[in-house]
């Protein structure tokens, strides 16, 4: 996919989001008090502007991140320090999560500041290079402010919902005037379609900004096709045999901050791994290219935060 391509769908698909969501709220402004309308926005926003502001601080907890020194960690401080200045962007505080996953995420807020984040599983799966290669991917998140055009896209579907549900609500009260009870249930009911509608269109929104992360790796790392690919391939097989870990459970819970999505990982794993221990990094990439997608790969991807494996090497391939 072409990087203007690739832009103008990321484009379309935001204008989708944004316009279903205004005209929908305008027939909504019709139907009911506008002050009830603002008051439920306000909550939903306000809810999820503070989830932003302190959601840093949870996911240190939850993956167990501690920030790291250039005296603790050199090699891993020099590498964010060269991308970061090869991407013209300050350079973000470094963290290691002690989960034995092999991933990577970058995350913060205006009050935490912004983090990009290793796993210990990381960095005793790949190499040094490959290490440098994910990195380059997750500062991209960064540099493209993806955490918060994500938060704000995910604001209108739950708003969608809710609103779905208090019209679903109201309809149910207003039993003596069948008309506009009527109306309040139809727009209830689309509500709630429009959500399904808008979460897929996220999902899809989020699966481009991957392919663009990837992309910003290409960029700014020297061979950066190649080590990515190499480090994705790693990822999704040693994610696949990690998974079963007991002290990994509940790990997705921000898989969306992930560079590969631990849950599909593992079927991923379990049709390549066989072979793997006989094979060298490059012909582990090519195994997976081997394969074709299957009809319920192309089916759980419209599900999925990330894009397939097949396609996401495929794409780094062309670059």
């Amino acid at each position: 996919m072409s990087l203007v391509k690739l832009r103008l769908s990321m484009f379309s698909t935001l204008a989708i989001i944004i316009g279903v969501s205004t005209l929908f709220f305008a027939f909504v402004l019709t139907l009911i008090d506008a002050w009830s309308l603002y008051s439920l926005l306000s909550l939903v926003v306000g809810f999820n502007l503070i989830q932003w502001m302190i959601a840093p601080y949870l996911i240190d907890l939850m993956y167990r991140a501690k920030e790291v020194s250039y005296q603790e960690q050199p090699d891993l401080y020099r590498m964010v320090e060269r991308i970061s200045q090869r991407a013209r962007m300050p350079m973000p505080r470094i963290m290691v999560a002690n989960i034995p996953i092999p991933n990577a995420f970058a995350y913060g807020s205006p009050i935490a500041g912004t983090r990009v984040a290793v796993t210990t599983g990381l960095l005793r799966a790949l190499e040094p290079e490959e290490v440098e290669a994910v990195l380059g991917h997750e500062l991209g998140h960064i540099k493209h402010r993806d955490v918060q055009i994500m938060m704000f896209v995910s604001v209108l579907p739950a708003l969608l919902y809710y609103i779905g549900f208090s019209l679903s609500y109201q309809a149910s009260y207003s039993r003596r005037d069948r008309e506009r009870g009527s109306g309040l249930a139809l727009a209830g009911s689309l509500a709630i379609a429009l959500y399904f509608a808008l979460t897929l269109l996220s999902l899809h929104l989020s699966r481009l900004r991957e392919y663009y992360a990837d992309r910003h790796s290409v960029e700014v790392v020297d061979d950066g096709a190649r080590k990515l690919s190499e480090g994705l391939a790693k990822i999704v097989t040693y994610t696949g045999r990690a998974r079963r870990l007991p002290q990994v459970q509940g790990v997705s819970s921000f898989k969306t901050l992930f560079i590969a999505d631990p849950d599909t990982a593992e079927k991923d794993s379990a049709q390549i791994r066989s072979s793997y221990a006989r094979t060298s990094d490059e012909e582990l990439v090519q195994k997976i290219l081997s394969r074709e997608p299957s009809g319920f790969d192309t089916f759980a991807e419209i599900f999925s935060t990330h894009p397939n494996i097949i396609k996401r090497l495929r794409a780094l391939q062309e670059l």
